[in-house]
């Protein structure tokens, strides 16, 4: 870890920078409550709360001396949090989806979870992140088995395991082409969730069976949709907003939210 003399010592624009990423990492480390040196992280507020830089806001310099304030207790994660946050916003550092880390997602164990008989069929999902959160939500309500159709985004993509959150490594899965997926769930109870069905508030969830999620520009392919109105059909899920559409991702959320409550209930 760099000393507080040497951080002081760098150039402003640089030495804020490196403020910002170790009052990220050091949350992250009390989260995970590993041991964190207080002294050194009120050394380090300090000099943000010492700068000059007119970028600093008033919430980054609160959010600061909340940090001098503070005894070490649960107010500390909190007030680190904030700092993190809103010196990283003043710098104009972005954080993207995946530096948001979770300090058990590199060792989830899978026997943990409780497991239904539902599988989902992802039908040509383009975006590995939309995958990956797929998985995720999957992983949260019971998913048993994925099938990915040829060619959905890979969940080994960097995007999908990222967005995932170890959850890829929970919930197995297997890549088939259209045609062996039509063969392999022709006597399943079947249902895609789509433009045109049966309103999710009313459908009627199996016990067991699958769903289809289409991609996110075409939605179901037309041979996958006919296996689903063979069995169960299409359930839809009321919308009142312009746009008329939700994120696949988001979509799945609502649907895995309602079959599970279902099933559970009986």
């Amino acid at each position: 870890m760099i000393t507080i003399a040497k951080l002081s010592s760098l150039a402003e624009g640089t030495k804020l920078r490196k403020c910002a990423r170790i009052l990220d990492e050091t949350a992250v480390s009390f989260g995970q409550q590993a041991p964190v040196d207080i002294p050194y992280l009120r050394a380090v507020c300090q000099i943000v709360l010492d700068s000059n830089d007119t970028r600093i806001s008033g919430p980054t310099r609160t959010a600061c001396r909340k940090v001098l304030a503070s005894d070490g207790n649960d107010r500390l994660l909190w007030a680190l949090a904030d700092a993190s946050h809103t010196l990283h916003t003043d710098l104009g550092i972005e954080k993207a989806d995946w530096d948001f880390r979770d300090a058990h997602e590199a060792r989830l164990d899978a026997s943990h979870r409780t497991v239904l008989p539902f599988t989902v069929v992802l039908d040509r999902l383009r975006s590995p992140f939309n995958v990956g959160s797929v998985f995720r939500t999957g992983d949260s309500f019971g998913v048993q088995h994925m099938v990915l159709v040829e060619p959905t985004a890979s969940p080994e993509h960097p995007r999908a395991t990222r967005s995932a959150r170890g959850c890829t490594g929970t919930i197995p899965w297997e890549e088939l082409a259209e045609d062996q997926v039509v063969t392999r769930f022709s006597n399943t109870p079947l249902f895609a969730l789509e433009l045109g069905g049966t309103d999710i508030a009313s459908f009627e969830f199996p016990t067991s069976g699958a769903v289809v999620l289409g991609s996110e520009e075409l939605g179901v392919s037309p041979a996958l949709l006919a296996l689903a109105d063979a069995s169960l059909g299409r359930v839809s899920i009321p919308l009142a907003g312009s746009k008329g559409s939700l994120n696949v991702s988001v979509a799945f959320g609502i649907l895995m939210h309602a079959w599970y409550n279902a099933i559970r209930d009986r």
